[in-house]
């Protein structure tokens, strides 16, 4: 286990230590430094199960790495010792459900759609909550420059599907409510134990679009092993490290943030898959870092 799945073993494991971390280091460090640590571990989470798509279905693979996660996490908090009322049962529901159907949505995006397509349509959800969130001139100005920087790294092109838009559109906009729903999860008794309850009744609801490759599961029973694993990276460890953070700052600045994503894949790519760097990918990511200079710690 590297010094990534300790961290998300350390905070996830019992409700005491969370706190502890949570007083000791989470509050202690940058929510830009957490957000990195989050997207490493969710792209590499998404590099193993789109190495999937072939043998098993995307709809499964979706499937599996969500309820993955949730078993993961219910097992690591012992959340069944948590009261119904504790959890906020309605709420931790309804954000389960945004979320798995964020992921379901983006799978079957990229599918059908160039990634860059799909992640430049996607991050128009948070653009809109945190355009909404707060209005003055620096946050839209800080906007402006995080979108064009997103826009330089996702490297669009006209290849791709009416379905792929659609869908890349449709995990926007429920990115957009998993900002809104998080913060209140995040914020409630409910906590991360509301996210892996949540994570199981999403699974849950989006399994039935996985029914027509279930005979490929059969055939291949250490690839849906491999499918559920993908959950630990891809959302215990993000999900779980976006609830720590959603606790500290608004959501409105959660949203900005989410402009971090896209350029921790290009490094991530560039240090570990020691792909080439193209100029769009440098002004991309500088233009980034200048909005989120920009913006400071507003709200």
């Amino acid at each position: 286990m590297g010094c990534l799945g300790r961290l998300g073993y350390r905070y996830l494991v019992s409700f005491d230590r969370a706190k502890v971390i949570n007083g000791e280091f989470a509050s202690s460090t940058p929510p830009e430094f957490l957000f990195v640590c989050g997207a490493i571990s969710q792209y590499l989470g998404a590099a193993l199960a789109y190495s999937l798509f072939d043998d098993i279905g995307t709809s499964l693979v979706a499937t599996l790495r969500v309820i993955g996660a949730a078993c993961v996490l219910i097992l690591l908090r012992r959340t069944w010792k948590r009261s119904v009322q504790e959890l906020d049962l309605a709420w931790t529901a309804l954000f389960g459900i945004v979320l798995a159907g964020m992921n379901l949505c983006f799978y079957l995006a990229i599918d059908n759609l160039p990634l860059g397509n799909a992640v430049a349509i996607e991050f128009l959800g948070p653009i809109a909550v945190a355009a909404l969130g707060n209005r003055s001139f620096k946050n839209l100005t800080s906007l402006v420059i995080a979108s064009l920087g997103v826009l330089f790294l996702a490297q669009v092109t006209s290849e791709g599907t009416i379905a792929g838009v659609l869908l890349a559109l449709a995990a926007g906009i429920l990115w957009a409510f998993y900002i809104v729903l998080g913060s209140r999860v995040a914020r409630s008794g409910a906590h991360l134990d509301g996210l892996g309850v949540g994570m199981l009744i999403g699974g849950l609801m989006i399994s039935p679009t996985a029914i027509a490759s279930i005979g490929n599961a059969f055939e291949s029973p250490l690839l849906i092993l491999v499918a559920l694993s993908t959950g630990i990276l891809g959302n215990v460890i993000p999900y779980g490290i976006d609830q720590v953070v959603l606790k500290r700052i608004t959501k409105t600045r959660f949203a900005f943030l989410q402009s971090l994503l896209p350029a921790t894949a290009s490094c991530v790519g560039f240090i570990v898959l020691q792909q080439r760097v193209t100029a769009s990918e440098i002004i991309g990511i500088s233009l980034i870092i200048c909005a989120i200079l920009l913006r400071g710690k507003e709200d």
